[in-house]
């Protein structure tokens, strides 16, 4: 499950008010469905939002969940299923992995902290980063001890800045590598993860293929934004998967949006000057995807009447866009779109899986 989805489960879960169980993979082994730092919440009542599997361990997960949150006390669970001879815990699921689970509990009284500030920085513009202590025999640094880096306290705070400094390096580390890693060294088991902001995606037109689309992008969780310049075309009810819909003078986009915040965009308003006009103001920027539809004749004829822009934009700009999935539709379109954005947003080939 997408990680929006999470936080705004979190964000209806807050206002009940009850104590919210945070699980965050700290380590594993062999093949397992998730990797360290994934994160999932559960309720007292066995509800909850997230995968650490493919769904066999949660149920399990969200019952042990129940002693963390009458104890108030951090756990630790090994979910251990590398011998095939064996259904570990009566699961029978098979996967040739191991799991370590950290169990939390976030309380009104602590402002649910610090997923509060973690889910805060998921919808940030810039990444950050993450370190949870699991195992410690640090006082100053019991179990549950989380730094957010950047900063999540004062700077002028003296006693806790010298606390959690020995942790600082790691934040760093993988703020710079964008990959979570699992130490243990000084007394101390430490988890420490990115936390990248969730993938923004600019829609710029609004037509009846934008849907779907916006559809598939959102079912994702990334955040989209659908801008076109013809009023009727936003005037539709099935965006309402989109966090925005703008109306836009095309030539004054960059006035409307902060362009570098976005992950990706794609060019689709089925009009040559109006495309051309988008793509002279994304020329210039660093967003990873840039994508314009249509056949490889009207891209280039897009890239030549934009000239010098045209020439910087041309070893940048896919089109035409998505994966070879035999695409026919509208939606397998939007499919075949959304899986491409997907691969060069996460450094992948788009190849189908070979591993084992």
């Amino acid at each position: 499950m997408s990680i929006n989805r999470i936080i705004k489960t979190f964000h209806d879960w807050q206002h009940t008010g009850e104590p919210i169980v945070l699980a965050t993979v700290y380590d594993t082994a062999g093949s397992t469905y998730s990797k360290p730092g994934q994160r999932i919440l559960i309720r007292g009542n066995a509800d909850y939002q997230g995968l650490v599997s493919g769904g066999c361990l949660e149920g399990d997960l969200a019952e042990r969940a129940k002693s963390v949150l009458i104890d108030g006390s951090p756990a630790v669970i090994t979910y251990d299923m590398r011998d095939e001879a064996d259904d570990i815990f009566g699961l029978g699921v098979g996967c040739n992995g191991m799991i370590r689970v950290f169990l939390q509990v976030l309380q009104k009284e602590d402002r649910y902290e610090p997923f509060a500030t973690i889910a805060g920085r998921f919808l940030a513009d810039q990444p950050s980063s993450t370190a949870t202590v699991v195992v410690s025999e640090n006082v100053e640094l019991p179990a549950g001890s989380t730094l957010i880096w950047p900063q999540s306290f004062a700077a002028s705070d003296d006693l806790i800045f010298t606390a959690f400094k020995k942790l600082i390096g790691g934040c760093k580390d993988v703020l710079a590598s964008g990959s979570s890693y699992f130490d243990e060294s000084d007394g101390m088991a430490v988890i420490y993860s990115p936390l990248k902001p969730v993938s923004r995606l600019l829609v710029l037109g609004a037509g009846i293929d934008a849907v779907p689309v916006v559809g598939i992008a959102s079912e994702l969780g990334w955040r989209v934004s659908v801008a076109d310049h013809r009023p009727a075309y936003l005037d539709n009810k099935e965006f309402a998967g989109a966090e925005s819909t703008v109306l836009v003078v095309p030539s004054e986009l960059a006035r409307d949006f902060k362009l570098e915040n976005f992950d990706a965009v794609i060019v689709m308003s089925h009009h040559f000057r109006t495309d051309q006009v988008y793509l002279a103001q994304l020329a210039e920027s660093a967003i990873p995807y840039i994508g314009v539809l249509g056949p490889p004749a009207r891209k280039e004829r897009l890239l030549e009447a934009l000239g010098e822009s045209g020439n910087r934009l041309a070893k940048h700009l896919k089109g035409p866009v998505g994966l070879d999935i035999g695409a026919d539709s509208p939606e397998s379109i939007a499919l075949s779109l959304i899986a491409e954005i997907h691969a060069v947003l996460k450094g992948a080939d788009g190849l189908a899986l070979t591993r084992v």
